[in-house]
């Protein structure tokens, strides 16, 4: 059954191709943002644990890669089916473990062989297939990772933290010279080293960054509308009179 709604979905999206003015514009850039924005969509809904919502962006991504394929059919760089195709192959190559006669003894050898296997089909390093565009906390987590793979990592937690300390006493030193470039390397040398002991922690720093936002949101708006029940603007409040009711929100948020 879902081999026949997956064709129903391509046929679709044919039609949408053909006889859609809006849909017959779109390349594979002008819908590159709108694709980045679905897997946001759907991170936002995993996060507020709304299993009807992971459903529905889950069909705007699978929506997204078949607006994709089409494109690069009718440009003749390559089909659906070659999407496809590419993915299983991968997927098969990567996991030898499971369907070769590579043996493992746990989840990290598992991981550095994927990174193994990744060298050899021709990167050159590493890092290497780390989006540029990732967000920053982002990037720094998987970079992070992907080093600690292949053994390029602490022995403990412990190490991780006193580097991360290290890095805020270099900081607080050049801070007093007034010198903005290098105080912003340091702030971001203080940033990556914080980043490396979450991983530790196994948290991952973009998604705890953004559960404090949504968090700073609730609370300040909290903070507007006992104002307006008070008949005020938040301009004209006053600190002391807002940190109280950001202390009385910490209740609901």
């Amino acid at each position: 059954m879902s081999g026949e709604k997956f064709e129903n979905l391509m046929k679709i999206m044919y039609k949408l191709r053909k006889e859609c003015p809006w849909d017959k514009e779109q390349t594979h850039d002008s819908i590159k943002s709108a694709s980045i924005e679905e897997v946001y969509e759907l991170v936002e809904a995993i996060d507020e644990k709304d299993y009807n919502e992971i459903k529905t962006e889950l069909g705007d991504i699978l929506l997204h890669i078949v607006f994709h394929s089409v494109i690069g059919e009718e440009e003749d760089h390559f089909t659906i089916n070659d999407v496809i195709d590419s993915i299983s192959e991968k997927l098969i190559r990567r996991h030898p473990h499971v369907f070769g006669d590579v043996n493992v003894k746990d989840s990290s050898e598992i991981m550095k062989n994927w990174e193994m296997i990744k060298l050899s089909e021709g990167r050159k390093s590493v890092l290497d297939g780390v989006p540029k565009q990732l967000p920053g906390l982002h990037r720094a987590f998987r970079l992070q990772e992907k080093a600690s793979k292949v053994g390029f990592d602490w022995d403990k937690k412990e190490l991780a933290w006193k580097k991360f300390e290290e890095e805020i006493t270099e900081f607080k030193e050049i801070e007093k010279s007034d010198n903005k470039i290098e105080t912003e390397k340091e702030a971001g040398d203080v940033l990556f080293a914080f980043v490396n002991y979450l991983r530790f922690l196994g948290i991952n720093p973009e998604n705890a960054l953004r559960l404090t936002n949504e968090k700073f949101i609730n609370r300040f708006g909290y903070i507007e509308d006992r104002l307006k029940e008070n008949g005020k603007e938040i301009g004209d409040s006053n600190l002391e009179e807002m940190d109280k009711f950001w202390e009385e929100s910490k209740k609901n948020f």
